[in-house]
């Protein structure tokens, strides 16, 4: 059996549900957004203020974690009191911030291409945005001039299927035309298999494997990150099984 063939097995013996608990229960981001949904107690703002994140979560001073983790902790106070200063708070936090310091003013000129977007976005748009995450991730790549499959695009239909996972308090599997974001760490993985197309690729064994390339990329994620944070979370999920999938494709690198 060759190295594909050991990956599609091993994916379809995890599957979405794999892939749902290592998002809920591994990945810190996960963690620390609830943290941030019950410190604000207003999931409007909670929603709009996940998405601006994850439009500027590129090119970091620290970890993607670290990152997430900064944001959840700060004191949104001024903003949960007078919605209309989400922006402003926001980019101001922005500017502060330890671990997003590159780039500032292009991210800035993000922030306030989307401002118009979110502004006039409710709950329940919200609600069928997740319902609908292509025409989320469709509306945010429009608003922002950039192609929908670019990486930034893409996190952020991932990011804001976790907020909303929260919120709504349903799961829904993202979509199998969203694709995997395309990164050093998974073209690096995707070498061990193939020369092609790295995008191509993961959505032909998304396909195989019955499991939608967001999800995927969870899964991906938990095997190829080597915080130390990461892999006690994984030892201590109650499905040992999944510990064992998840070394098996570590020892297909």
């Amino acid at each position: 059996m060759n190295n594909i063939s050991i990956l599609k097995t091993i994916l379809k013996e995890l599957g979405i549900e794999s892939a749902k608990t290592i998002e809920e229960n591994v990945d810190l981001q996960y963690h620390y957004l609830e943290n941030l949904q019950k410190t604000l107690n207003n999931d409007e703002l909670f929603l709009k203020l996940v998405i601006i994140n994850a439009i500027v979560s590129y090119q970091l001073s620290t970890t993607g974690e670290n990152w997430w983790k900064e944001f959840s902790e700060y004191n949104w106070d001024n903003v949960s009191k007078n919605k209309n200063d989400l922006f402003e708070e926001y980019i101001l936090f922005l500017s502060n911030s330890k671990g997003n310091k590159r780039l500032n003013n292009i991210k800035i000129k993000r922030i306030n291409k989307i401002k118009p977007f979110l502004d006039d976005l409710s709950i329940a748009d919200l609600e069928n945005y997740y319902l609908n995450m292509n025409l989320f991730r469709d509306s945010i790549a429009k608003q922002l001039n950039t192609k929908k499959e670019s990486k930034t695009v893409v996190f952020a239909v991932k990011m804001f299927g976790y907020a909303s996972r929260m919120v709504f308090k349903k799961f829904i599997p993202y979509p199998y035309e969203i694709e995997i974001p395309k990164d050093s760490r998974i073209e690096k993985y995707t070498k061990r298999f193939t020369d092609n197309n790295v995008i191509k690729f993961w959505n032909n064994i998304s396909k195989e494997t019955g499991i939608p390339p967001l999800h995927i990329d969870s899964i991906l994620w938990s095997a190829l990150g080597n915080s130390a944070d990461v892999k006690i979370r994984l030892k201590l999920l109650k499905n040992n099984k999944i510990y064992e999938m998840i070394n098996k494709l570590i020892n297909l690198y």
